[in-house]
């Protein structure tokens, strides 16, 4: 079986919402982040805190990938966050405006004083000009760093940018978090579409997303998993084109150039069609648990 992770679909679900939480033993997305953030008000926090770490800890999502996202570094909730996240267990904590391999270091940690488990992850919210610039050391400060995710809404908010079809003002800024995390070996994760109603532009944006080279998206409505675990799995034709051209090259190999419908075919194909073929099986297990 694949050691490969599916994140096609990543979705916040507020910590505060406990009708929210059980919802999500039932959405076929790939990850959950548990959201004690943005999502939700500062009275609220607390009690945030105790049901998102007891649901990570529940172990009712199955092979979900469950995370939860913290608040940032310097609040008053931070440490406690970290805290009780760590000894929750879960499979990453995720941090807003991580901006330098220090802080990284610094949360690794907090996290190891708390007693996170060796399979908690930290995932590095990249969402500041600062992070963007810094992607590549950030990306390479710690082997528990597993992921970057994208605060794109952030990130315009920060470049005085605008949303639009394309995103070609963040396309600079999202080609270095990709550039930086595959450098490093880890996954990276594209940013949010606010709009739950247009369902064409998200499919737009996921499409655009998989072909830049996102592992997945992050999104805010469980409406939008479909979409996003369609557009990041591999076709079937992609799957009968990756197990053809494996194949080819195994028949060929030592007889020279080898071919492959017409395309020559060399290691660097051959790797990517394994990788294609890890990402089918992988999503198969997690669609057949």
């Amino acid at each position: 079986m694949s050691d490969f992770t599916p994140l096609r679909s990543v979705l916040y679900m507020p910590g505060s919402n406990e009708r929210a939480l059980e919802k999500a033993e039932a959405i076929p997305c790939d990850a959950l982040i548990l959201d004690l953030e943005d999502s939700v008000a500062p009275d609220a926090k607390p009690a945030a805190r105790e049901a998102a770490a007891a649901a990570a800890a529940s172990g009712d999502y199955g092979r979900r990938t469950v995370t939860i996202r913290v608040n940032g570094i310097g609040t008053e909730w931070h440490e406690a966050d970290i805290t009780a996240a760590a000894q929750a267990g879960p499979a990453a904590v995720v941090v807003p405006k991580v901006e330098s391999p220090e802080q990284v270091a610094r949360l690794v940690d907090l996290l190891e004083a708390a007693g996170a488990p060796d399979h908690t992850r930290l995932w590095a919210m990249v969402e500041t000009p600062v992070a963007v610039l810094d992607a590549l050391a950030i990306a390479r400060s710690s082997e528990r760093l597993g992921a970057f995710v994208l605060g794109t809404n952030d990130l315009v908010k920060e470049l005085y940018a605008e949303h639009v079809p394309g995103r070609a003002p963040l396309l600079p800024s999202l080609h270095t978090a990709l550039l930086a995390g595959r450098a490093a070996g880890i996954a990276v994760i594209d940013g949010v579409y606010n709009d739950v109603k247009d369902a064409e532009g998200f499919l737009a944006e996921c499409e655009q997303g998989r072909q830049m080279g996102f592992d997945g998206k992050t999104l805010i409505h469980p409406g939008q998993v479909e979409g996003a675990n369609t557009t990041f799995a591999p076709s079937e034709e992609a799957v009968e084109d990756a197990r053809g051209l494996i194949a080819a090259f195994e028949d060929g190999r030592g007889s020279g150039v080898v071919t492959y419908r017409g395309r020559m075919v060399e290691n660097l194909h051959v790797e990517s069609a394994r990788r294609t073929l890890s990402i089918h099986e992988a999503i198969r297990a997690l669609d057949a648990s």
